[in-house]
């Protein structure tokens, strides 16, 4: 017997508990979902309401202070996030506003504060009647506005100016959903007409020559021969990094913070021949996701668990012609993916990831035969991070070259001084934000 449904206020309280783990918690929205029992449209409505209120909290925490008669930060977790939640809802528009309160209001009772029922109301009704002003004066902070944390504001303000505003707009905006094409199973032109044939819009990649986007966005299970390993979910700023990378067949190729496995894929895909591909990655729990890519797609790597920046405890002595080398970092340039990182990631972090990329950097340098390539990638928007990372090592390593220019060619052009390597700027070609530094070590 299948289990009720929840109600309108029961999916509203779930996603306040789920906002309020992220936000006093400081737990990954996507780990928090991973075991969603939820399903149909209670659990994509539970979605939406806790994607939309992380997504523009910083927005919400500002109306409502000046809303409330006591600080947010001196209210229950969850009944906090239950007003964003609600907030959200009267700002978003996508439910009525009669239904949006009414029904916030029953879930601020689902969530044990019966006796604030009374002043959410009040609340939610105070913002309907003062919207414009209130929105007005809260709009006039561009971090508010855009609802980021004022930190990342500041720094972006200061090392991308040019770029700050377009940035902030596409971290709020839904990403597309864009796949990659396996060409050891078919040709993108053969699936690009196996998705029209099942109704789905699709659009090319004007630089990722494996990419399809596809409309309306889809399950991976329902997308035709997923299960035979034909296509794989992957943005097109990710499948950017085979281009620059330019594997051969007959080369000993690692990827070395591999996991979840879909740079590796690619390049086992891209390559016309055999290779040796090695998929390292510190944590073995994430390697799991490596076998299951490879295993579907009909793909052969070894699997290795180890830290990038040690190789004394993994590493054979045998060096690489090419090394992908794909950096933990802020994340800052997936936010619209994943809006939680504007809630967990904080301005102190920015120096020690870039101290541990800069050591994975050398680490990996000292793996790659004379004449040999790195690719170095991360999918962060900051200059700490990735030119300041990559100048810093060039200027201390005179055998490495910065190819980027020469592989980028034919790609958008990028600012005069803008530094070594080339950033792709959130939404650019509908692509998410990363880094890519292509450099050759002289033979």
């Amino acid at each position: 017997m299948n289990a009720q449904a929840p109600s309108p206020a029961q999916t509203r309280a779930a996603a306040a508990s789920l906002v309020a783990a992220t936000l006093h918690e400081g737990r990954s929205l996507d780990d928090l979902l991973a075991n969603d029992p939820d399903t149909g449209s209670a659990r994509g409505l539970k979605r939406s309401l806790a994607y939309g209120a992380l997504r523009w909290h910083f927005r919400l925490d500002a109306i409502l202070r000046r809303l409330a008669d006591r600080s947010p930060d001196q209210m229950p977790p969850t009944l906090r996030a239950v007003i964003e939640v609600g907030l959200f809802q009267l700002l978003s528009g996508e439910t009525a506003a009669h239904a949006a309160v009414a029904e916030t209001v029953n879930a601020t009772r689902e969530l044990g504060h019966a006796r604030a029922a009374g002043f959410v109301n009040a609340v939610l009704r105070r913002f309907q009647r003062e919207r414009d002003a209130l929105l007005a004066a809260v709009d006039n902070d561009l971090a508010a506005r855009t609802a980021h944390p004022g930190w990342l504001v500041a720094l972006l303000e200061r090392e991308r100016p040019g770029d700050t505003l377009a940035i902030l707009e596409a971290n709020n905006e839904h990403p597309p959903m864009w796949l990659r094409v396996n060409r050891k199973r078919t040709t993108v032109d053969d699936y690009a007409a196996m998705l029209e044939a099942a109704g789905f819009e699709v659009e090319r990649h004007p630089v990722a020559p494996d990419a399809l986007r596809i409309e309306p966005a889809a399950d991976v299970r329902q997308l035709p021969g997923f299960a035979e390993g034909k296509v794989s979910v992957q943005d097109a700023a990710a499948q950017l990094a085979v281009e620059l990378l330019a594997p051969r067949a007959g080369e000993r190729i690692l990827d070395a913070c591999a996991a979840p496995g879909g740079k590796t894929c690619h390049v086992l895909e891209r390559v016309d021949g055999p290779c040796s591909v090695t998929a390292l990655d510190v944590s073995e729990t994430r390697l799991g996701r490596v076998r299951e890519s490879l295993v579907r797609l009909g793909l052969e790597a070894e699997v290795l668990a180890g830290d990038a920046g040690d190789p004394g405890s993994w590493w054979d002595g045998r060096p690489y012609d090419r090394i992908l080398l794909d950096v933990p970092c802020s994340a800052t340039g997936v936010i619209r993916r994943h809006p939680d990182i504007k809630l967990l990631r904080r301005a102190r972090d920015i120096p020690a990831l870039a101290r541990r990329q800069g050591q994975l950097l050398r680490a990996a340098w000292g793996l790659l035969s004379p004449g040999g390539t790195l690719l170095y990638t991360s999918c962060s928007v900051l200059r700490a991070e990735n030119e300041a990372v990559v100048g810093a090592f060039l200027a201390a390593t005179p055998e490495a070259t910065d190819r980027t220019p020469e592989a980028t060619r034919g790609w958008p052009p990028r600012p005069a001084g803008a530094g070594p390597g080339y950033q792709v700027r959130p939404g650019e070609a509908g692509m998410d934000g990363f880094y890519y530094a292509c450099l050759t070590k002289h033979p």
